[in-house]
């Protein structure tokens, strides 16, 4: 850990027992935002042709609609679905505009408000938080997770190193757990960033899983000794942390972060559009207003400059770059900008084979994978395009269950088969890297 590390964390651990032996309160409605989408629905829209693209388009120009498939209405295309979540007030006028096109569609979702008190229980079953014994198997505030953190780094001294990058737009730490052994010279390193986007709750959730397999099965599981012996895993549980806090206890569809604009009172950007890397270009909003924003320069967000200025300073050791979305059952890779193969193209495809595979072998269920712009949509200034450009030979993007039943709104029940299956795909692409993948066209030939 460097100076600016140790003097970051250190503060922080001073206050370490106080924070883990208090329990967190929760703000009064926290968990059903005080009511404020009952009623509301999602709606899954299939499109056969252009004709109905530009229906549609018209129609959700009039009505406005939280998109949830594609993130916004300039992806819509032919011979796709667009699943939208439309208020209470809007669905008789949607419904009667789309019969008028006779453009199919169907509800994923009937009751908004109700699927949500269904995914995290209701606040009386909520005291198995509060209990000594972590659980894994519920979705977690910003403050358990960090409180978790702090017990992870004080139980696991041998194989743990909590480290603090900085501070978010509102002064929130940005906390990452450093997991492997302790030996010299430094390791390859593999970076593992969940929450990007606030109201994909399993990310957190599959982070806080890969922590605790990682340090239960160290010297039980062969593969996972071997990869923490021979590697380092830098896990971020919540990159975006005051847009994660805030869809818990405000707008559970909250996706952005929550930095000011000057100009508008639209607040946030999107995370996953302020990379230095193709920045404000296809796929990404110049409006603030927009789920999409890139932001009013690359890096305007402290959260994303910290990890990329971590990842520049390690770019010499770090050898995979893992952020974990939601919803899809995807694995995606570069180039999200551009319809063109990268350099690498063979080795990364075969380690996207092999980890879908593996992910297959859990439970059956599939994922696509392939290039982001040709698998999912085009977009500019990712993360994943950024660490791959900044010298990270696999860079890989998860888009984790489902494919639009439950969508943001996974329930508790799936987190274990969600997490185990994606553990097991994470495990393939870093034991990837332990051998040696060779062929003529690749420009990392050897890692």
């Amino acid at each position: 850990m460097d100076l600016e590390h140790k003097r970051a964390f250190g503060a922080s651990v001073l206050l370490t027992c106080v924070i883990i032996c208090g329990n967190v309160p929760h703000p009064v409605g926290a968990y059903q935002y005080n009511n404020r989408y009952a009623g509301d629905q999602v709606f899954r829209i299939t499109l056969t042709n252009d004709t109905e693209v530009q229906a549609l388009k018209k129609i959700l120009g009039l009505i406005k609609v939280d998109f949830w498939q594609p993130i916004s209405a300039s992806l819509i295309h032919s011979n796709s679905t667009v699943d939208v979540h439309v208020k209470r007030n809007d669905i008789q006028h949607l419904h009667a505009r789309l019969k008028l096109e006779r453009i199919k569609f169907r509800m994923l979702i009937f009751d908004l408000q109700k699927e949500i008190e269904k995914q995290t229980g209701y606040p009386s079953s909520r005291k198995r938080r509060s209990e000594s014994q972590y659980d894994y198997e519920v979705y977690h505030s910003l403050e358990e997770i960090q409180n978790w953190m702090f017990e992870m780094n004080r139980s696991h001294p041998e194989l743990v190193t909590m480290l603090s990058l900085g501070k978010s737009y509102e002064g929130r730490q940005l906390y990452v757990l450093q997991l492997g052994k302790r030996n010299l010279p430094p390791k390859k390193s593999v970076w593992i960033d969940c929450g990007i986007h606030a109201r994909e709750w399993i990310g957190p959730a599959f982070c806080q899983w890969f922590v605790k397999e990682a340090l239960s099965s160290y010297k039980y599981d062969s593969v996972m000794t071997q990869l923490l012996n021979h590697l380092d895993f830098f896990i971020m549980p919540v990159f975006n942390v005051d847009g994660y806090r805030f869809s818990w206890n405000t707008d559970r569809f909250w996706r952005k972060t929550r930095s000011k604009n000057h100009k508008f009172h639209c607040r946030g950007v999107d995370a996953n559009r302020n990379w230095k890397v193709k920045w404000g270009n296809v796929g990404a909003s110049s409006h603030p207003c927009d789920d999409t924003y890139c932001g009013p320069f690359p890096e305007s967000e402290p959260e994303v400059k910290a990890v990329a200025k971590f990842l520049r300073k390690h770019k010499k050791h770090m050898k995979a770059y893992i952020s974990i979305h939601a919803y899809a059952q995807m694995l995606l890779y570069p180039y999200s900008y551009k319809y063109e193969p990268i350099p690498n193209f063979n080795c990364v495809e075969s380690a996207a084979q092999s980890a879908v595979t593996a992910l297959y072998s859990a439970y059956g269920v599939r994922y696509r994978y392939g290039p982001a712009a040709t698998t999912l949509y085009v977009s500019s200034g990712s993360s994943i395009d950024w660490a791959y450009r900044n010298g990270i030979p696999y860079a890989f993007a998860f888009e984790l269950r489902d494919t639009g039943h439950f969508g943001f709104l996974l329930p508790e029940s799936l987190i274990k088969p969600t997490c185990t299956e994606t553990l097991k795909a994470v495990k393939a692409i870093a034991l990837g890297l332990l051998k040696k993948c060779n062929t003529d066209k690749n420009r990392f030939s050897y890692i």
